[in-house]
């Protein structure tokens, strides 16, 4: 049997094997793990300790400076027994002078079991069973040092690098999973019991999603795409193919935000600019949805927006360094041209379908984009090669405006409906974390980061998500029947009004039997106003009533 206690000055935890316990390590103290009864069949080691967001230090001495120690939001050491050890002892601190709590496990291996991290050559640990994530706006990515070989106690283990037979850690190989917490959770419960779930192999291959299986040959580093204010957690398992053993490195978890930034952090996410700007956009969506095509100018106005506004948001952003709200605003400027240079194209030279061809590209790309936005997307092809990627994408996109030419009416209220339903999905996701916001904010990231391309895109789907896919279908659904059933006995699409200011004209100088062809021009009616008012009036002459 193998117990782990944390010694206080006043009490003392005691540990079961694999089993949590909570711990709160107090301001300038240190706690010893003891682990005491260690089975002979055990060959090494692993202590994990896990806290919401604050560093705790893990060391092998009393003192971390005097041996190696790790400071992280999640530790882990590993020792290798030696003969006859039964007994083993770890220290755990706070490394900020402030109090942390979190949640600690032990896990025992047997010397057939791959060691994690036996073989990293980048850590100042002599074995090192952590799983290190970095992340920025657009990509999280997830290192990992490789394993060995197990061996028996007092044993030496194998060279990492000196030959790759199959009798050595190159026939190891590495599965790496991911496990998504409870959307908008941000408590340390529910990072807690996640954890108890998938802190070993067999948690973790039972609740978590594979994503990929990596040689010894790989890198050991995968890049995913960033979720903010979304909690996840990554592990990586060990195989050894030939004994058909396994080992788990130390869980590691994330939400791509800081907990301490007072600006934007992950208690205030989202920026107010950004909920203005998507709640105008939501609504300008719901009216779309249901009076797009019965109201053309302004269905017209807001593609164009919506088409300027990107594109000129992905142009600035690549080119410049100027702050969000800024490239916001501007962004939103240039939209406002772009929709009305769009109405003034229609406007002046009436050509419907050119339009309706630039309105069908909005489709084009939301279609392409929820293509994309499936488990498709993380094939390799698409992520080894941005050209793949981007022609596949242009393709679907210019796909739909084709249909358009056939049925122009039509294919402009689907339009309607599902951009328009799209935007109050958008709408929503500035006030509630949705992952149906990554359908389009994927393709933003693609544009604006040129690594993005080997991120994999996968996002949580959870009872918020389907809720808004529901909603989503049913606007647009009811949006589109809505329309085809009122426009049915109408023309198919509002005539310029250009144009039919250039047909009234030439017909009123033609048709001289129409009374408005003997109405003097607006020059002409004004000049002879004028002169009405600051004329003289002549005298009427004698007022004497006409006698009956």
């Amino acid at each position: 049997m193998i117990y782990l206690k944390y010694v206080y000055l006043q009490y003392r935890v005691t540990f079961l094997p694999g089993a949590f316990q909570n711990v709160n390590v107090s301001l300038n103290e240190t706690v010893e793990a003891v682990v005491t009864r260690i089975p002979p069949d055990v060959a090494f080691i692993t202590l994990q300790f896990h806290t919401l967001h604050r560093n705790a230090t893990l060391s092998y001495t009393r003192i971390p400076d005097e041996g190696p120690f790790l400071s992280a939001v999640d530790s882990g050491l590993l020792t290798a027994l030696q003969p006859a050890q039964i007994r083993l002892s770890l220290f755990l601190s706070s490394p900020d002078e402030e109090p942390v709590s979190g949640t600690g496990v032990i896990l025992s291996y047997s010397s057939t079991a791959p060691v994690p991290g036996a073989c990293s050559m980048e850590s100042s640990l002599d074995v090192d069973p952590n799983v290190y994530i970095s992340y920025n706006l657009y990509e999280t990515t997830v290192r990992f040092g490789p394993a060995n070989l197990g061996y028996q106690r007092g044993q030496t283990p194998a060279a990492c690098d000196t030959s790759t037979a199959s009798d050595t850690r190159w026939r190891l190989e590495y599965d790496v999973y991911q496990y998504f917490l409870p959307e908008s959770d941000l408590s340390e419960s529910s990072l807690f019991s996640s954890l108890k779930a998938v802190a070993d192999a067999r948690g973790m291959a039972a609740s978590g999603r594979l994503v990929v299986t990596l040689k010894s040959t790989d890198k050991t580093a995968v890049a995913f795409s960033s979720i903010p204010g979304q909690g996840v957690i990554y592990s990586v398992i060990v195989r050894d193919p030939v004994l058909n053993t396994s080992a788990s490195y130390v869980p590691a978890h994330t939400y791509a935000c800081s907990f301490t930034s007072t600006l934007d952090g992950c208690q205030t996410l989202g920026k107010i600019s950004t909920k203005v700007f998507f709640t105008i956009a939501g609504l300008a969506g719901l009216f779309v949805c249901f009076f797009g095509h019965r109201f053309f100018k302004c269905e017209l106005f807001c593609m164009g927006f919506s088409f300027a506004a990107f594109f000129f948001f992905v142009l600035i952003t690549r080119t410049t360094q100027l702050d969000y709200d800024i490239r916001l605003t501007v962004s939103a400027v240039v939209g406002v041209v772009g929709g009305v240079v769009l109405v003034m194209s229609w406007w002046r030279f009436g050509s419907v379908m050119a339009c309706v061809v630039v309105v069908g590209l909005m489709l084009g790309f939301l279609v392409a984009a929820v293509v994309l936005f499936t488990p498709l997307g993380d094939l390799e092809v698409f992520r080894n090669s941005d050209v793949v990627f981007w022609v596949t994408f242009c393709c679907i996109m210019v796909t739909l405006p084709l249909f358009f030419v056939r049925w122009p009416r039509e294919g402009n209220i689907v339009t309607c409906g599902g951009v328009g339903a799209y935007a109050v999905v958008l709408a929503v996701n500035a006030y509630v974390y949705t992952s149906l916001s990554y359908i389009t904010l994927n393709i933003l990231k693609r544009f604006l980061n040129n690594n993005f391309s080997a991120a994999f895109t996968d996002a949580p789907f959870q009872t918020i998500d389907y809720a808004l896919i529901t909603v989503w279908a049913v606007l647009g659904v009811c949006g589109v029947v809505l329309q085809l059933y009122r426009e049915r006995s109408r023309p198919f699409f509002p005539p310029s009004p250009y144009l039919m200011w250039l047909q009234e004209r030439e017909r009123r100088k033609t048709n001289v039997l129409d009374p408005s062809h003997h109405v003097p021009s607006l020059a002409g009616r004004l000049v002879e106003r004028a002169r009405q008012l600051v004329g003289r009036r002549e005298p009427a002459g004698e007022h004497t009533p006409l006698l009956l």
